[in-house]
This record gives C-alpha cells, sequence and structure tokens, in this order.
C-alpha cells in the first residue's frame, strides 16, 4: 500500500534546522533561526510567508531543539478559552522549569480581544508565542503584539527547492527513475508553485491515482485538477496586484500590465474595482496628455456594467492596452495637488470683488462685479486670484 495514515508531507517533515530545504536567509549559519536554537532560548515570533514555505516546520523545530513544551493551536477552530487553557499548562511548566511555545497557525484570524489575551504572558515570559500568517502582520496583528515578537519573513520557496523536496520523496517512497522521472517531476514542482505541501500531497496522490500503472503527465494533471490562485480579495495578495498592475500602466509596459490584470480577474477580483482604478489613473497619469483616455475608461466601466464577465474581458484589456501605450502627463495632478496645498493654506482669502455676483443694486454700487466684461477670453487687469495669491501659478 503506497501510503499510511500519516500524509506524505507529514512523514517528510524536517526535525532540524540542517534538514529544512529553502529558506537560508533565516535558517542558514548565524542567521536569527540558528542563533536562536543555539542558545535554546525561543523568543516570541511572527513567521509570515506564503502556504506551504515552512512556517509550522520552522516552529516545532524551534521547540524540539529548545525541548520546550509545543502547543499548536488554529486560529479558525480556536478561541479565547483555548489560549487560557494554554496559559494554565504554561504556568504548571514554569513551576518545573519547563519553557511552553506556544504556536498558532493562521494567527491573523483571531479578532483583537483573542490576540490581547497573549499580551501579559509573553510579556511575562509564561509563554513563548509563535504566529503564523500569510497576511500581512501590520494590517492583522495588533501594534502591542507586534512590539512584543520578531517579525521573520519567509520567502517563496523556488522550484529548484520544491524538486529537492520532490527527490527526498522518490527516496523516501523508493521510486525508481523510471517511475517518476525528471519530467514529471519538474511538472508537478510547476503544478504547485512554490507550495511545498501541495507538491507532496500531489505527488502522493498521483501514485494512488495511477496504483499499478506507469505515473504520466495526463495522470498529474487529472490530480491536480484546476490551479487555485494563491489570492485573497481582502488581503495583502489583492493590492499588490492592482499595485503592480497600475504602476505598470503608468511604465508604460502593456505586456507586465496584462500579467498582472489577467491574475487579478483570473483570482475573481471585482473587474468594476479594477476598471475604477483604470478611470482614476486616465485623469491622474495621462491627463491632457491624451484627454480621450476618461472616455474609454468610463465606457469599459459601462461594458462591464451591461454586457458583464467573462465578455466584458475583451474591454477591460482593450482599454488597459490603451493606457499603458498612451502617452503620460501629470500636469494636472500636481496642479491639482498644489491648488489642494494653496486653498488649505489660504482657506478663506476673499474672492475679489470684480469676480463676485451682483444681482442687486446695492451691490453693484458696493463694487461687487465692477469692471468685468461679459465677453470669452476676458481677463481683469487685476487677474482672477485673491490679491494675496498674485502670480500663483499652479500650471508650469
Amino acid at each position: 500500500m503506497l501510503r499510511d495514515n500519516v500524509p506524505l508531507a507529514d512523514r517528510l517533515r524536517p526535525t532540524k534546522l540542517s534538514q529544512v530545504i529553502g529558506q537560508e536567509q533565516i535558517t542558514g549559519k548565524d542567521q536569527l533561526l540558528e542563533r536562536i536554537i543555539s542558545i535554546k532560548k525561543p523568543l516570541s515570533l511572527i513567521f509570515w510567508g506564503p502556504p506551504g514555505s515552512g512556517k509550522t516546520t520552522l516552529a516545532r523545530i524551534i521547540a524540539n531543539e529548545a525541548e520546550a513544551d509545543f502547543v499548536e493551536l488554529s486560529a479558525v477552530t480556536s478561541g479565547k478559552k483555548d489560549v487560557l487553557g494554554v496559559i494554565d499548562r504554561a504556568q504548571t511548566n514554569l513551576r518545573i522549569g519547563r519553557q511552553t511555545i506556544l504556536f498558532v497557525d493562521e494567527i491573523h484570524r483571531f479578532n483583537k480581544a483573542q490576540q490581547d489575551a497573549f499580551l501579559p504572558y509573553v510579556e511575562n515570559g509564561t509563554i513563548s508565542l509563535i504566529g503564523a500568517t500569510t497576511e500581512n502582520p501590520s494590517f492583522e496583528i495588533i501594534s502591542p503584539l507586534l512590539s512584543r515578537s520578531r517579525i521573520v519573513v519567509l520567502e517563496p520557496l523556488t522550484k529548484p527547492n520544491i524538486e529537492k523536496i520532490l527527490r527526498l520523496a522518490t527516496k523516501q517512497l523508493n521510486l525508481s527513475p523510471a517511475r517518476l522521472n525528471r519530467n514529471l517531476l519538474e511538472q508537478i514542482a510547476e503544478l504547485s508553485g512554490s507550495d511545498a505541501r501541495m507538491a507532496l500531497n500531489l505527488l502522493e496522490l498521483s501514485l494512488d491515482l495511477a496504483g499499478d500503472k506507469p505515473l504520466s503527465e495526463a495522470i498529474i494533471n487529472s490530480a491536480a485538477q484546476t490551479r487555485v490562485p494563491l489570492h485573497d480579495k481582502a488581503g495583502e495578495s489583492h493590492y499588490n496586484l492592482i499595485s503592480a498592475f497600475i504602476k505598470s500602466l503608468r511604465g508604460g509596459d502593456a505586456n507586465a500590465s496584462f500579467y498582472y490584470l489577467a491574475r487579478l480577474l483570473q483570482a475573481g477580483d471585482d473587474p468594476k474595482f479594477i476598471v475604477r482604478r483604470m478611470i482614476v489613473f486616465a485623469s491622474e497619469d495621462i491627463g491632457l496628455a491624451a484627454p480621450a483616455a476618461l472616455n474609454l475608461a468610463m465606457s469599459t466601466f459601462l461594458a462591464v456594467e451591461r454586457i458583464g464577465m467573462p465578455e466584458a474581458q475583451y474591454n477591460i484589456f482593450h482599454c488597459a492596452a490603451v493606457l499603458a501605450k498612451a502617452p503620460k502627463s501629470r500636469e494636472v495632478t500636481d496642479a491639482m495637488s498644489k491648488a489642494l496645498r494653496t486653498a488649505t493654506d489660504f482657506p478663506n482669502l476673499p474672492v475679489p470683488l470684480w469676480l463676485r455676483n451682483a444681482p442687486t443694486k446695492l451691490m453693484r454700487d458696493l463694487g461687487y462685479n465692477s469692471g468685468y466684461k461679459w465677453q470669452s477670453g476676458f481677463k481683469p487687469e487685476q487677474g482672477f486670484l485673491p490679491e494675496e495669491l498674485s502670480g500663483t501659478e499652479f500650471f508650469n
């Protein structure tokens, strides 16, 4: 029987820092985790990285090397009561001189009150907290907890990293090169992205589906099904992609713009949100250089509303191509910024008399609208701005 009750990903999980593949920037010699393990004094850490990058594995290694009591909770299924139960256990450990490491997976899913519950016990050393998150801790973790923890960034594993992990799996499973050749191994690594767990699960399922038959590309594709983009529409991935899309438009790179736009749409982002950003871009970054860009962006929004997806993709990509290739001008944007700043600095300057409306005789007698002529292009001798702002230019 190919698989036992323990998944392959767990069977291959490293138990020592030297066995970890990838993340050399934190696991290498004299790097943070190597130093923590060498002194056997765990710190409170927040591991921030993509799925399958080794967050849980590294937490377990630290606890094992420090000979600490390791308690693992998931923020999805646990609450404040579970946390307080761990605190009781940790206080018992303290009395016998043993350290306690509390590992909280997906810590960003704990609300503020739940995160607050950690603070006094992290501060007084009752527990060392290791949290794991795929979301930016700056947005998802409360500031007092961040200030008491060290943020450790895990990078996505590279394709060579994933291939090395898969080669270890072939040894664990006693697979011959004929059973899992290099092309098939590369295919699994490609389908798994940077997620080691996904790669090992895909390998295991593919072998199960193959049974006694030779492993093939068709079987691996069947096991993989549709590759789901790693994307959270409310999280940092969303904002990173939209940022890259807009910056690519600004830089005139239509190819990069199309790539990030495709990723946003495939991940299920609201096309109206995307086009709203394009409407802003048409005025902010193109402006006077190609005024018709704003009309096109507005028309694209109407197309999305009236046609809907997926057909409206043609309109969105059409608009993105035009915005990327259009000449750029921030003249309006810069002038707007100067005008807003000036209005803030001088919020109460009176409108010059010659520009004021004069619907009554009294107002005309006081000089309202005096000397103004109703003709195109007429410019009063005194100008249009208040005297205090005479000579001010918002446009160069």
